[in-house]
């Protein structure tokens, strides 16, 4: 019978390109492996995901996609929680029944060495146990998130306050302290269901056979080896950790436009430009673009900026619903887009990032800190200006500026609001100040280390070979 691996990706499009290339990866050292990923229905508008699954059918036949029936919330669901991953949580718990038809057919005629699933898949770790499959948790975040993630139900029963009313920053092992209004937002209220779901899943990892995460060992050294220790888990077991990364895609979002991002970079000198992308939810209000674009003016640099469309509410963060397409002359201020022509552009929605990050011209990177974006960016060896907006960026921030010394912050007021005059004076550190140029130094030498990492006898080569090795030894 023919070897199987069932990769259980969350359905937003960040989450299923790192699902991908670790399918990806898996068949570079075993190609005899069969791939088999599950795709459900998307709790909230997390990105497009047709087109790049098509791609990869067509570029990767060994790679399965299984389609499960839509599943939708019951007319009586209700929950008093503001956070859209609770939603994504419920579904793919009620999704339970079409993973256990799909892996009942996988393995009529195969044998299934594990199941891999992502964190908000937790509700899946019961169906593998039923078919004695191996439950593995990938981590698409970094081991900087990991460590809280792990850590999450000691801090549970030692404290009986939620983390938003801590008034210090928190420890956690590996990491420096965390503002606990840089922590993730679904984790600061104790009473809240989407932190009872976080909390069952980061229990559920604590049982499983392994943690595979999209890290490697030199980027975040001392918060890998704290996770190893077991000091983020003292009372408990911490499963074999898997440091696999880094994983990043050139085709992700791709769509099929055409890159005209591409072409202006071509006409700009090199190391001269920096790039502002937040992401594939990542939004802001119309106010606060104009202040973006203020600051960039004043700053005099060479930009290429991707905008989205605004939201309503000036406090959103993350567009979880199809936004409506905007005449970018009407976002941003008068005149702006004429004055700044010869050094500026902007694109609306999306650019090929692998690409824009990978070309001579681009030396900056102003970014949401999305763990994708941040391995891209070390890839590419362009430092970052840290912008955290949702999701666990806050933490991805901590680690980039204070532990890692490849990003500068950018500074927001108590209800995030980020000023033209921060804008500016943070861009001209990044692209001039000593500063800049010492993180620019640090990340150069953390490109090095990616490459070395997924090189023949690197860390994470090695690292997944230990993986599929035990596979064998079944």
């Amino acid at each position: 019978m023919k070897e199987a691996i069932v990769l259980y990706p969350s359905p937003a499009i960040g989450h299923l390109i790192s699902m991908v290339e670790l399918g990806k990866l898996l068949l570079t050292h075993r190609p005899s492996l069969s791939i088999h990923i599950l795709i459900t229905n998307q709790a909230y508008e997390a990105g497009p995901t047709t087109a790049y699954i098509a791609s990869v059918s067509a570029a990767v036949p060994s790679i399965a996609f299984h389609f499960s029936p839509a599943t939708t919330l019951p007319p009586d669901f209700s929950t008093t929680s503001p956070h859209h991953e609770t939603l994504a949580f419920e579904l793919l718990r009620l999704n339970n029944p079409n993973v256990h038809r799909t892996l009942t057919s996988i393995s009529t005629d195969h044998v299934v060495h594990g199941l891999v699933i992502d964190f908000f898949c937790a509700a899946a770790v019961t169906v593998a146990r039923e078919f004695n499959i191996p439950c593995y948790y990938f981590f698409t975040s970094g081991a900087c998130f990991l460590n809280f993630f792990l850590h999450l139900p000691t801090l549970h029963d030692k404290f009986a306050i939620s983390v938003k009313d801590f008034d210090a920053p928190i420890d956690v092992p590996g990491t420096p302290p965390i503002r606990p209004s840089d922590v993730a937002k679904p984790l600061q209220d104790r009473y809240d269901d989407c932190y009872k779901d976080f909390l069952d899943s980061s229990l559920k990892m604590q049982t499983s056979a392994g943690i595979l995460v999209n890290t490697f060992e030199k980027l975040e050294p001392r918060t890998i080896g704290a996770i190893r220790d077991g000091e983020c888990v003292p009372g408990g077991p911490t499963p074999p950790l898997y440091c696999i990364g880094p994983l990043i895609s050139s085709m992700g979002g791709d769509d099929g436009r055409s890159p005209e991002s591409l072409t202006w970079l071509d006409s700009q000198p090199r190391g001269s430009v920096v790039f502002l992308c937040f992401g594939s939810l990542g939004v802001f209000s119309v106010e606060q673009l104009k202040e973006i674009a203020t600051g960039l003016e004043r700053s005099g640099q060479r930009f290429l900026w991707v905008v989205r469309s605004p939201t309503k509410g000036k406090n959103q963060k993350a567009a979880t619903s199809e936004m409506p397409d905007l005449d970018l002359g009407s976002l941003l201020p008068e005149g702006f887009l004429e004055r700044t022509k010869e050094r500026g552009l902007v694109v609306k929605k999306w650019a090929p990032q692998v690409a824009v990050l990978s070309h001579p011209s681009v030396s900056g990177f102003v970014t949401h800190c999305g763990w994708n974006s941040v391995l891209e960016a070390v890839c590419a060896g362009v430092p970052m200006l840290a912008w955290p907006l949702y999701a666990e960026q806050g933490h991805n921030r901590v680690q980039l500026v204070q532990e890692t010394k490849i990003a500068l912050p950018v500074d927001e007021s108590e209800d995030g609001w980020v000023s033209s005059e921060e804008v500016e004076k943070r861009v001209r550190e990044l692209m001039e100040s000593e500063e800049g140029k010492m993180v620019r130094e640090r990340v150069l030498v953390m490109k090095e280390e990616a490459k070395a990492a997924l090189s023949p006898g690197g860390s994470s080569r090695s690292a997944l070979a230990g993986l599929v090795d035990s596979w064998k030894r079944e």
